[in-house]
Order: structure tokens, then C-alpha cells, then sequence
């Protein structure tokens, strides 16, 4: 949700982790293409559908999955307390309830929520779900041999930082209670508005002590979805779905279970997925994908052809791609000389290297650009679409760079069209008609992550990026500039080191907040602020374009994930 960013929050190339291998998105669909057109006639029930991946579906167990709004493919097996509204464009980045019966109910300091749980849900064996199910559910996601979810829990509940999961503490978690089977009741340590959007990941998912398998868990999950797990190989290379007959459409107003069947084949590559969503052939003529969007080269194909061209979805995530300042590091330390590069930067050469303006659109604000996050434009640097290199000689020069300065931009040698060495060479380009020098830096993916991230290591300039657990300015804000959560033994992505008392502060105030649209207008507040210091130079947010087979129907694309919700998906 970087990305997938650890997408979730950590997002992005790997198809919004989080989000993307299971969901993952600033503006919705816009015109035509498959959000409204697909397959002719109304949805029905029935037939298969077969779902064409490059990323296993790997840890199926709700506890060790990092994903938000419950995800794509989890989301089918797994309900959770609350969930995102699957439809189309902004309506989708709303929180909604899903086994309870509304979205929680908050003490005044937004310390304590209370949750009822609704009548008549089931597994898929017929029995009841209990809030002592999800309590259990919640505690299981704290045991180390179940890691890999979503941290907050650790850090919002009450007792959380050293609880160890109840295969080793017995008693649990006393901050969270269950009066009675139908409520459920979390005690915080902290004021948290956001609660109802967290409460839509996986760890929130019901499951049943006496069919906990521990690690086994993932090979069949009990379902309390649309969808049971009736295969589960490779760790979710493969994974069969079929429907949950004690499922009830009469308690889950969100999800709709079309296909009879589910098929889930990953492990091929963008190429090989692209061109049999293209041909169409045999079952994949009813098949999507949840992690693998169109290239350059794709779109360009797709141009060319009315009829693949009515099956192309686009969709934006919360996601920003942006320069980022180690301020510890000269010449980073002198804000004039990071305003000189947020000035000299070429904001359409950018977007052209990271697949044009079909595919990214140029940012000048942290925040993605959709309500939800609490957008504010501004443009504190204003260079145009190709940049000013005579602002920037000017600012570098009142910095006691005359004759302009060489520095290091260091990015990853991934091709992913954000952190890649198109992207840095478009940048090292239009830094030097500023005068400035720029040596690049380009490291395999997994030493290019562990350096960004390491607080000793971390580069003066780099490439990054960030993306949102949830439609909301705090996951995005907080931990990039909140001082409290600068990270000097672990990943680090405060790499501004930016500890300001004022916003730390209004962070704290914010989250008090429980009403959404207040909240973004604070957030959207902030983040205007914070741009003032020129922190980081945002330089764009990208668009997915995804292709649908032929026999696909009724595609929904959010603005919370970004892709077709697999929920809402009929096939001919």
C-alpha cells in the first residue's frame, strides 16, 4: 500500500500486493469499456469462471493475509465485520457493513467500537457464526507461525504489543469482548476513526476454534463467503472454489456469487495472461484477472481493435509514485535544493516513461487524487507539464550552487514503469537542464527495497512509492510523515525523518475524528502543509487497464481497489 504496496499498503508493481492480488484504486472507471458493456444481457447465475494470475493466492488463512476491503479473491471465502460498497467509482470507497449490522459504533473518543452481528450467518457446514468466533479470529492473527497480515491490530488494541496468539496464551485478549454471540467489542489504546475501514481486512474474518488447523489452515479455510476452497494447491498456485450452499444473499447485500465455480490459475507471465484474455479461447473466453494490467505495447494493440477495446477496464488505486528526500543526506538537508528538483522535474517525460498518459497521470499532490483521501490541489513548486529549469538554477544558486551539483538518484532495475531506469533516466534528463548532475544508482528489486528502507542505509534520492489500506488520508500520511513512526531497527518509510510536534499532533486530532468527510478535509489540509517542505516531489499516479474475456459480464471497478471486483462477475 510503498507498495504494495509491506499494498497492500506497500503496493504496486506486484499488482497492489494487498490489494491487487486480491483487489487494489483515484477516479474510477471513466467512459465506456467493460464497466459498462461486457457480455450482452442481464448477469445470471451459472458457468465458470476462471481467474489468469502471475501471483499465487499464497497464505489462505485470514490471519496472514495483508489485504484491504477483505480483498478480491479472499473476500469470496472469507466475510469480515465490515466491507468495501462494490460498485462503481467513488460509491465503492465506502465502508459498508458485512456480518454486522452497521459499521461500528464508537465511544466519543473513538476508543472503543461496538459491533452486533446479524442474524441468520453461517458456515459452510451450517453452523452459527459467533462473536467469539471472530474474536478468536482476530487473537489467531497474532501468532508468529501466523504472521504477515495487516500490523495495526498489534499496535491499536489494548495489550496488543506483546500478546503472542492463543496457541501460547490461552486466555486472550482481554480488550476485546464478547457480551453475547452477536456482539463484539474492541478496546483501543488509541482514538482511531478509521476503525470501520481496518475492520474490512481478513484478521476480522470469523473462524471456528474447534476447525483451527494452525498453519494447515490455509489448505481449506472454513468459508463464511459466497465460496468454500474445495482445492488449494502449491500454496494458491491453484485454487478451486465452488459455491457455499448455506451462504445467504439475504445477509450479504454485496456480493453476488454469479458462477457456480471459480477457478483460480497463477504462475504465467503478463504476456501469456494478456494474450489468452486477447484470443479468448475455450474457458478463457469467461476469465479475468486480478493482478496483471495492459502495457504500452498491449494498449497500443487494443487501439487498434473495437472489440478488445470495449473489454478493457481502467481503474485508479490510492497510489502516488513520487521522488523521496533523505534530508540527512547533503545536499538534502538544504530545502532550497529540494525545491530546485521539485522545479526542474519533467513531469510528462515522466509519465511518457511509465507508459503515457493512458496508463499515468501527473501528481503534484502526496494524496491521490479522489475525494475519499481528502484531495486538495496544489501545486507549491509549479513547473508546468516539462518543468523550469530557470526556477531551479535560480533557487540553486540562492543554495551556494552556482555552477549547479552532481548527486545520486538511486532506483530499482525492476521493470515495473515506477521505480525502473525508464523512469529514473527521464528524471536524470531533465535534472541536467537545470544544471544538476544526476549519477543513477540502479539495484536488483530486493536490494533496492532493503536500502530504501533501512534507516542506516537509506540513499540521499530515490525512486518510491505509496499506496493506501483504505480510501483514507491516514494510512497514506501517517506513516510517511508521522515522527512516532520512524523506524530505525526495521523498515523505515518516514525517510523524510519529518518529526514535527504540529503534525504529530493534528494526525492524533484526525484520527479522533469518526466522520469520513470531515476527516478528509483535515487530511487533505494537512497534506498541503506538509508539501510546503518540499519532503518529496510527487510525479504521478497510475492507471490500471486490465482486459476481460468475451463471455465476461456485469464488471465493477471501485475507486477503493482499483480492478474488477470478482464478486460482482457473471459470465455468458
Amino acid at each position: 500500500m510503498p507498495h504494495i504496496s509491506v499494498i497492500s499498503r506497500r503496493v504496486a508493481a506486484a499488482a497492489v500486493s494487498v490489494v491487487l492480488v486480491g483487489g487494489a484504486a483515484a477516479c474510477g472507471p471513466k467512459g465506456g469499456g467493460a464497466a459498462q458493456n461486457g457480455a450482452g444481457g442481464a448477469p445470471k447465475k451459472g458457468g465458470t469462471l476462471t481467474v489468469l494470475n502471475r501471483q499465487p493466492q499464497n497464505k489462505f488463512d485470514p490471519a496472514r493475509l495483508y489485504t484491504s476491503g477483505g480483498g478480491n479473491i479472499p473476500s469470496l471465502v472469507f466475510r469480515t465485520l465490515t466491507t468495501r460498497h462494490r460498485a462503481d467509482g467513488t460509491e465503492g470507497t465506502k465502508v459498508v457493513p458485512d456480518l454486522a449490522t452497521g459499521t461500528g459504533t464508537p465511544s466519543d473518543d473513538a476508543k472503543v467500537w461496538t459491533y452486533k452481528l446479524k442474524d441468520g450467518l453461517t458456515y459452510e457446514d451450517g453452523t452459527p457464526i459467533t462473536s467469539a468466533d471472530i474474536k478468536y479470529g482476530v487473537e489467531r492473527s497474532f501468532a508468529p507461525e501466523l504472521s504477515g497480515g495487516a500490523p495495526y491490530l498489534r499496535d491499536w488494541l489494548i495489550g496488543g504489543e506483546d500478546y503472542q496468539g492463543p496457541y501460547k496464551e490461552k486466555k486472550g485478549l482481554d480488550s476485546i469482548e464478547t457480551p453475547d454471540a452477536k456482539t463484539i467489542v474492541f478496546h483501543l489504546r488509541k482514538s482511531e476513526g478509521d476503525f470501520p475501514y481496518f475492520a474490512t481486512s481478513t484478521q476480522f474474518a470469523p473462524v471456528p476454534k474447534d476447525k483451527d488447523t494452525g498453519a494447515k489452515y490455509a489448505e481449506h479455510p472454513v468459508s463464511s463467503g459466497p465460496y468454500k476452497v474445495v482445492r488449494n494447491a502449491n500454496d494458491g498456485e491453484q485454487l478451486e472454489l465452488e459455491r457455499n450452499p448455506h451462504w445467504s444473499e439475504d445477509t450479504d447485500k454485496e456480493r453476488h456469487a454469479y458462477p457456480d465455480r471459480i477457478e483460480v490459475k497463477s504462475g504465467l507471465s503478463s504476456a501469456v495472461i494478456n494474450q489468452r484474455l486477447s484470443t479468448g479461447a475455450g474457458p478463457d473466453a469467461a476469465a479475468v484477472t486480478t493482478d496483471t494490467n495492459l502495457g504500452p505495447a498491449e494498449l497500443a494493440q487494443v487501439g487498434n481493435d473495437k472489440s478488445l477495446a470495449a473489454r478493457v477496464g481502467t481503474g485508479h488505486f490510492g497510489y502516488t509514485d513520487y521522488l523521496a528526500f533523505n534530508p540527512e543526506v547533503k545536499p538534502f538537508d538544504n530545502p532550497k535544493v529540494r525545491q530546485a528538483i521539485a522545479y526542474a522535474v519533467n513531469r510528462t517525460s515522466v509519465v511518457n516513461a511509465a507508459g503515457g498518459s493512458a496508463l499515468a497521470e501527473p501528481a503534484t499532490t502526496f494524496l491521490p487524487n479522489q475525494k475519499s483521501f481528502g484531495y486538495t490541489p496544489y501545486d507549491h513548486f509549479p513547473a508546468g507539464d516539462k518543468g523550469d529549469a530557470a526556477k531551479a538554477k535560480e533557487l540553486l544558486k540562492e543554495a551556494g550552487y552556482d555552477n549547479g551539483l552532481e548527486i545520486t538518484l538511486t532506483h530499482s532495475t525492476a521493470q515495473d514503469f515506477e521505480t525502473s531506469p525508464e523512469i529514473a533516466t527521464a528524471l536524470q534528463a531533465a535534472l541536467k537542464d537545470a544544471g544538476i548532475t544526476v549519477k543513477l544508482e540502479g539495484l536488483e528489486a530486493n536490494d533496492y527495497d532493503q536500502k530504501v528502507h533501512s534507516f542506516k542505509d537509506q540513499p540521499g534520492l530515490f525512486l518510491a512509492h505509496w499506496g493506501a489500506d483504505w480510501p483514507s488520508g491516514g494510512p497514506f500520511l501517517a506513516p510517511i510523515f508521522d515522527g512516532r513512526q520512524i523506524v530505525k531497527d526495521g523498515a523505515n518509510f518516514n525517510t523524510a525523518r519529518l518529526d514535527d510536534p504540529k503534525v504529530n499532533d493534528e494526525i492524533d486530532a484526525i484520527n479522533k475524528i469518526t466522520d469520513h468527510d470531515a476527516a478528509a478535509q483535515r487530511w487533505g489540509a494537512l497534506d498541503r502543509t506538509i508539501g510546503e517542505q518540499a519532503l518529496t516531489v510527487p510525479l504521478f499516479h497510475p492507471v490500471y487497464k486490465r482486459l476481460v474475456g468475451k463471455d465476461v459480464k456485469n464488471v465493477v471497478i471501485s475507486d477503493w481497489t482499483g480492478v474488477l471486483d470478482v464478486s460482482q462477475v457473471a459470465v455468458k
